[in-house]
């Protein structure tokens, strides 16, 4: 099945500075005002964690601060990858396909619940013997932030939750779903575009074109397909979606690390009156809302996310 995007299928990291992809990149930033060193580092690399390969994205020296990226649902790695670009001159940056999506392993027992991909984040960090990171999750992504901040606190100094909380509303995640499901298969290029737009107004279209080959595969048949694994879940991972992958203002009281709630003002998944809820639980917790963005704050106004973020990183 052809690949639209350059990545490493080795275990050797591949330069992605050298790369038609970085330079279309740095297009994109310079199109949107967004700063960045040119000289930084940029690897597409593979590690095996719990028996499974794992893709990720590694911006900038190992000797900086550590971030983890986690994407959300139906994306991967490169969803960060404005907001990488601008961090790389600042910290060590691992933005990772979780299991199931982008470039890693589709998941061989079948499971995605919160607990398995927060074990995997975790494994991944041991292989790449960081034992102190900073978590940034997206939708998705920030619910397995929660969870690897409860399963072992001790690896999160900090953590930033992009759009999501314990609280969501029946709208917003009504209309991930349809977004997910619309998300399959497409007869052609154009189509995945116009989908991407139907959702996301706040984007160019020369910008989505840009992005979208890192969420796109190429069937014999010559339709594309979202690259993520389409096949079945495990029985229980569903019940586990209703029940214990579900968080509670109660369950995260005792998350005791600095925690960043970055809202997008349009958005429908995160009320503002939930994400004060939830803010004011935490015992160091901290909202800011980012204006003209909606569920994909950094992707939708990625200036505005930077200028949410940066202070919290830096203080």
């Amino acid at each position: 099945m052809p690949y639209l995007n350059d990545f490493s299928s080795s275990n050797t990291p591949l330069d992605m500075t050298t790369t038609q992809e970085f330079l279309s990149l740095c297009q994109s930033a310079d199109d949107l005002g967004i700063p960045y060193d040119k000289q930084i580092s940029y690897l597409s690399r593979n590690v095996v964690a719990r028996h499974q390969r794992f893709h990720l994205l590694e911006w900038g020296s190992p000797s900086l601060p550590h971030l983890l990226l986690l994407h959300g649902g139906n994306q991967s790695a490169h969803s960060w990858d404005l907001v990488s670009l601008h961090l790389a001159d600042r910290f060590h940056v691992i933005a990772l396909d979780q299991r199931g999506h982008g470039d890693s392993e589709w998941a061989r027992d079948a499971d995605y619940s919160s607990h398995a991909m927060a074990a995997d984040a975790s494994s991944v960090l041991s292989e790449l013997d960081i034992d102190s990171v900073t978590v940034l999750g997206h939708s998705m992504g920030g619910m397995n932030t929660l969870r690897l901040a409860l399963q072992e606190p001790h690896l999160l100094q900090r953590l930033v939750l992009v759009d999501i909380g314990p609280e969501l509303s029946d709208a917003g995640t009504k209309s991930i779903r349809n977004f997910v499901t619309e998300n399959r298969e497409f007869e052609d290029l154009e189509a995945f575009i116009q989908n991407v737009q139907k959702y996301d107004p706040y984007r160019s279209r020369e910008h989505i074109e840009r992005t979208v080959k890192y969420n796109l595969l190429q069937r014999a048949d010559g339709k594309f397909i979202s690259k993520r694994d389409h096949g079945p879940r495990l029985a229980t991972t569903q019940n586990q979606r209703e029940t214990s992958d579900r968080f509670s203002i109660e369950d995260t009281v005792g998350i005791s690390q600095p925690t960043l709630v970055i809202r997008g003002a349009d958005s429908n998944v995160l009320t503002p009156e939930a994400a004060h809820r939830f803010v004011q639980a935490l015992p160091h917790g901290e909202l800011q809302t980012v204006p003209d963005s909606g569920h994909n704050v950094h992707g939708q106004n990625t200036s505005g996310f930077l200028d949410a973020l940066l202070p919290f990183l830096l203080s």
